[in-house]
């Protein structure tokens, strides 16, 4: 398999969170789902991330930013991991805003918006996976969603599940076109938004 440059890689992978767009706001349309006056915010969830080329494709929108705009999401992104080790050490799971969050308080903007990740883009409606092994791995959505899905269900309406397989599968193709024939010999992936800040762009060898 070809290895791709960074920029087809990352030209294909607009292509693929394009298709995300498209069908998570159908979803979230068909079930009434907006993020308007929502008391969460998905930005304190704790998400681990899984690729190296949304890394390296993140660190592309962050090379852009203006050194102060990214020195400063550096210090929020320490800030996060220190945090974040600290309530995993306690047993619990971090609630922390994301360090590319603009606002610490309330609901706040991505501040890397046109770069983030898939899971970013696919929070909030109901999804399903079905994995390699065949396990079927349902996502009901964000409170918010679950609430207007059940008044959905009670009323005898079909709710929308975005398939995430197709997704993923044209996901992990661009990842082995994007490391090449190293992707087996390198650490798995499994990174928070701000470890990969705070990691720097990926490494290959």
């Amino acid at each position: 398999m070809k290895k791709l440059t960074p920029k087809g890689a990352f030209r294909k992978l607009a292509a693929i969170y394009d298709a995300m767009v498209s069908q998570y706001a159908t979803s979230a349309e068909a079930i009434g789902l907006t993020c308007d006056g929502c008391a969460d915010n998905c930005c304190l969830s704790f998400f681990q991330h899984h690729t190296y080329v949304e890394w390296a494709y993140m660190w592309e929108g962050l090379n852009a930013l203006p050194p102060q705009r990214l020195e400063e999401i550096r210090d929020k992104a320490s800030d996060y991991v220190a945090q974040a080790q600290a309530a995993l050490s306690r047993g619990e799971r971090p609630h922390i805003m994301c360090p590319l969050n603009l606002s610490d308080q309330k609901q706040g903007i991505c501040g890397l918006y046109q770069h983030r990740l898939m899971i970013c883009r696919m929070h909030g409606v109901p999804n399903v996976l079905v994995r390699p092994d065949g396990r079927r791995v349902e996502f009901p959505g964000c409170y918010r969603c679950q609430e207007l899905t059940t008044a959905l269900e009670a009323d005898g309406a079909a709710v929308p599940v975005v398939d995430r397989t197709p997704l993923y599968k044209d996901l992990v193709a661009l990842e082995m076109q994007f490391v090449g024939k190293n992707l087996r010999q390198l650490p798995k992936v499994d990174h928070t938004i701000a470890e990969m800040i705070v990691l720097g762009p990926p490494r290959f060898r």
